[in-house]
């Protein structure tokens, strides 16, 4: 069934159907939840849509909006988009530069910002932004945040004021401000601008995905076909927001008629949150499913004893009950032809006499798990990275219905679901019927583009199913472009409109995706976090022994690294400490040169050199060998980062081991 074409349309409908249903549940400084029906947002987003008019926002104007996820962004967003405006959203972990960088860019005249701390960013850019007038807080502004705002020619409003202001005038005005309101909702098109994301990065210059509102209502229209809502079920929100993969999780609350319950991704937060919602549906990164896994098995070896030997015991059960239920009901995925009814047969004995053990441990553990959830959670949701097998097979294994996605902020990001009445593991799920896509192989694409020139160019013909290669696809969801930057767009898209994922991988023999790594150089960790490694790894260079460094950490906690050392200046080095060199294996080994690599590391990658947290280097290892060309290196001495993780498998393995 078609939907209305914009977010904004999309809201007032189910606002009009389900008026009185929770759409968000937040805490608001105190311990208890507090409510928000649909009827009573709508009337907010109205309120802040009626004073954005007043401060001059209009149709096709860019607003700010850095803050993470709460309660007021969701407004802002609605009320931004109802005027046909677009927002440029980015969280509190942004650097100052960046954020500099991007007001400027998209030259954004009203910005909100959720704190303190952002304020103090922007104002200390001032004068990159001399478009900037107006700042709105979450937070109630002090005496001197409004001083400081003085100080530098900015206005600075507080949130409450601004809405304030917009309910005062919908007052006075009646049914005609909302209905002028309104009219501009009904001039929406899917051609308008609904956000410009900026990619993640510290290379100072990260590119704004302009996602259109054809780009959200296409998927909105496409996810009951894989993931069933009911009117009223409650959700569960932890992640970054202004991240593309909880922003439609958002949206698709929404559109489902459902709610969302406002928490932190930790523990000691989000349990009891869960306790007191009691969610049916929780969507998190894989670091979030892992860490839930971890403290669980943690609470378990803590007792010790019969009750430990009993839930691994039952949690073993699971496991495999599973894994013959998968091949009895077809719920492998074939990169390779295989008969479906030998996979049945193989696994109807396993699956029949496993089947009374599952029943018992549903009874004496599985449930009791899931009660720690809540009780009532039907689907659980993991995007933003690959998700572990073993984490996969742990929440399938106590009856949780795991469900995977992929895709990228250039596609909105949505590119391919695990089905939830038919899940399978091994894969990110199927792509959804109307999205083109193929894998090509990945140097024909490179030279295809190389040769183009920053022309129009035309990929390569698809390759079979179970062969590995780069992600091209095409559909509703794909970007309009890089904001300002046609010739960064015309390298991605080529002429025919397929886009380049950058991503590896290969298509099952039913169209369902799985990813073996990518083919451009960011990274995501397992908590969702973007990492640009070429800005550490030129940082790590600058020390004097080091020759070439590579920052590793895809689908990992943490970032680690390869280095080869200049082995000159650190023989240097060892002979002014009367360090033993005459085998420079175990030179490496030594604690003294350890410590050497490990303060110069922390000396240039940290935040005061404009690096986040996460992309602090965690674990190294130090190579006895230099690079070679046609080895590590190409022909241009550029970095083979898929060679380098084949090549050096083994070290690279070490590094993730368990500490």
């Amino acid at each position: 069934m078609a939907i209305e074409p914009t977010i904004p349309r999309i809201f007032r409908s189910r606002v009009r159907s389900w008026p009185n249903l929770t759409v968000q549940a937040y805490k608001d400084g105190s311990s208890a939840f507090k409510t928000r029906s649909y009827r009573e947002l709508y009337s907010d987003v109205l309120d802040l849509a009626c004073a954005l008019r007043a401060e001059g926002v209009a149709r096709g104007e860019l607003v700010g909006l850095i803050s993470d996820n709460r309660r007021e962004w969701l407004v802002a967003d609605l009320a931004i988009q109802s005027l046909g405006a677009a927002d440029v959203p980015r969280g509190c972990d942004s650097m100052e530069k960046e954020i500099a960088f991007i007001l400027s860019t998209t030259e954004c005249r009203l910005v909100f910002v959720e704190n303190k701390s952002q304020l103090t960013k922007i104002l200390n850019s001032k004068g990159s932004l001399p478009v900037l007038e107006t700042l709105v807080m979450f937070n109630e502004p002090s005496t001197d945040d409004l001083s400081a705002a003085t100080h530098k020619g900015v206005r600075l409003l507080s949130f409450t004021e601004l809405a304030g202001r917009g309910r005062s005038e919908r007052s006075a005005k009646g049914d005609l401000c909302t209905a002028e309101l309104e009219a501009e909702i009904d001039k929406g098109t899917g051609d308008d601008i609904a956000t410009v994301i900026f990619t993640s990065g510290t290379t100072g210059e990260p590119k704004g995905v302009m996602l259109t509102q054809a780009n959200y209502s296409w998927q909105l229209e496409r996810i009951p076909s894989v993931l069933h809502v009911e009117p009223g079920d409650m959700w569960i929100t932890v992640l970054p927001v202004w991240h593309s993969f909880e922003r439609l999780m958002q949206y698709i609350v929404i559109e489902r008629a459902s709610g969302m319950a406002y928490s932190k991704p930790v523990a000691s937060i989000m349990l009891p949150d869960i306790a007191a919602i009691r969610p049916q549906i929780l969507p998190g990164v894989p670091r979030l499913w892992e860490a839930l896994a971890s403290g669980i098995f943690r609470a378990i070896r803590k007792e010790g004893g019969a009750k430990k030997a009993l839930f691994l015991f039952f949690v073993d059960i699971g496991k495999r009950y599973c894994a013959a239920r998968d091949l009895v009901f077809g719920r492998l995925p074939r990169f390779t032809p295989r008969i479906r009814l030998f996979d049945t047969l193989a696994g109807l004995v396993p699956w029949l006499l496993l089947l009374p053990l599952y029943g018992l441990g549903n009874l004496i553990i599985y449930r009791k798990v899931r009660a720690k959830l809540g009780g009532r959670i039907r689907i659980c949701i993991s995007g933003g990275g690959a998700l572990q097998k073993d984490v996969d097979s742990f929440y399938q294994a106590i009856g949780l219905n795991m469900l995977e996605g992929y895709g990228i902020t250039e596609t909105a990001p949505l590119l391919s679901f695990r089905d939830q009445k038919k899940p399978r593991q091994d894969c990110v799920g199927k792509v959804f019927a109307e999205t083109g896509c193929k894998i090509v192989d990945a140097e024909a694409l490179a030279r295809v583009i190389e040769d183009a020139a920053g022309g129009s160019w035309k990929s390569p013909e698809a390759l079979g199913p179970g062969k590995i290669g780069v992600i091209m696809v095409k559909g509703g969801q794909v970007m309009k472009g890089y904001y300002r930057r046609p010739d960064l767009t015309a390298r991605v898209i080529d002429q025919d409109g397929w886009f380049n994922t950058g991503d590896l991988g290969m298509l099952s023999m039913d169209r369902e995706i799985k990813i073996t790594g990518r083919a451009k150089d960011t990274i995501v960790l397992r908590g969702g976090e973007n990492v640009e490694p070429a800005p550490i790894e030129r940082a790590i260079k600058g020390f004097e022994c080091v020759d070439a460094a590579v920052v590793l950490g895809q689908d990992q906690k943490y970032l680690a690294a390869l280095i080869v050392p200049a082995k000159e200046p650190l023989l240097a080095f060892a002979a002014e400490h009367d360090l033993a060199t005459d085998d420079y294996e175990a030179l490496l080994e030594n604690p003294v040169v350890i410590q050497l690599f490990r303060s110069a590391i922390d000396a240039r990658v940290n935040h005061q050199n404009g690096f986040r947290p996460f992309e602090t280097i965690f674990r190294f290892a130090l190579l006895n060998e230099p690079f070679q060309v046609g080895r590590e290196l190409s022909g241009k001495q550029e970095l083979m980062r898929h060679r380098i993780q084949d090549l050096y498998r083994a070290e690279i393995e070490s590094l993730f081991s368990e500490v």
